[in-house]
């Protein structure tokens, strides 16, 4: 099959394209000329690549989109800077390249787009959350993404084009950027650094980013359309995904909780109900306990060099 993946140095995009490469897809990569490529330079010379920046596309490069012949098309290309992204006025940018990009593809002739949406779509005081949930965004970022799937819902069946929307929720796992929660636990506690938490009774949905990767795929292959969840299924208390890691490292009393108070408006429980992408045959390979165990020994090596 011929692949086109917006966003493939990403954390999830390049997973995914690792992912496809090694099936033996035909796989493209749209990258910015300024991306940082560590995650996939070994996969480079097993792609195409197209340089182009969806911010700029006077730059030319979305008239070479037609010369991939991709049948399918992952976008998950977006602004992603932690502890910037949920607030950042880029995401409006992104949202309005996103609709230029998904109208390009389908010139192109792609009848298949898979877009990255976000649980941060969906109003988190509902607890599980379904593909039916209501959607109630409380961050620019979430709005940005809410926007682009109904623009898009309603479009793509008058262009005859497929639309799958994963809606991913917590992912973590190696090359994760290090300002992420889980990095940033793992890295304190290699250092003999203690970090401090609040209590850390919050409730979240956390899987495995090679799951993830595998996810999206099931959900793309299995003729499902519009938007599936992508998550565990199994809620984690923030308090005890670091006692985790301190108890792999062997450090857990770097682990203080209640050092910190709250913060306003964060909701206590937001997991995924799973049962949609259940039903792709999908199953996860790692359990919490194996993939932090994963995730660490890639920090080590890391760490290492």
């Amino acid at each position: 099959m011929r692949i086109l993946i917006s966003g493939a140095s990403g954390f999830i995009g390049s997973h995914l394209a690792r992912l496809l490469v090694d099936e033996g897809h035909e796989v493209c990569a749209l990258l910015r000329p300024q991306s940082n490529t560590w995650r996939i330079d070994d996969l480079l010379p097993r792609m195409q690549v197209i340089h182009g920046d969806l911010l700029h596309p006077e730059q030319g490069w979305l008239e070479s989109l037609e010369a991939t012949h991709a049948e399918t098309c992952f976008h998950f290309a977006w602004y992603a800077e932690p502890g910037v992204f949920l607030t950042s006025p880029v995401n409006l940018q992104y949202l309005s390249a996103s609709l230029a990009l998904a109208e390009g593809l389908a010139k192109a002739g792609c009848h298949k787009l898979v877009m990255a949406g976000s649980f941060s779509e969906y109003d988190q005081e509902l607890g599980y959350l379904s593909e039916t949930s209501a959607l109630k965004p409380n961050t620019p970022y979430g709005a940005a993404k809410v926007a682009l799937y109904q623009a898009l819902a309603l479009w793509a069946p008058r262009e005859g084009v497929e639309l799958v929307w994963p809606r991913i929720f917590s992912v973590y796992g190696p090359m994760e950027h290090e300002k992420r929660f889980v990095p940033a636990v793992i890295l304190a506690t290699l250092r003999g650094e203690p970090t401090r938490l609040t209590p850390g009774e919050q409730l979240r949905d956390y899987l495995h980013v090679a799951d993830a990767a595998a996810a999206i795929w099931a959900a793309t292959r299995s003729g499902l359309t519009g938007p599936v969840n992508i998550g565990s299924g199994k809620p984690v208390a923030m308090g005890e995904l670091a006692r985790k890691i301190g108890e792999v490292v062997g450090r857990p009393d770097l682990i203080r909780l209640g050092d910190l108070p709250y913060r306003e408006g964060d909701p206590m429980f937001v997991c995924a109900n799973t049962k949609l992408l259940g039903s792709t045959g999908w199953r996860a390979r790692f359990d919490l306990r194996a993939g932090l165990a994963d995730t660490i020994e890639w920090w080590k090596e890391k760490v290492a060099r």
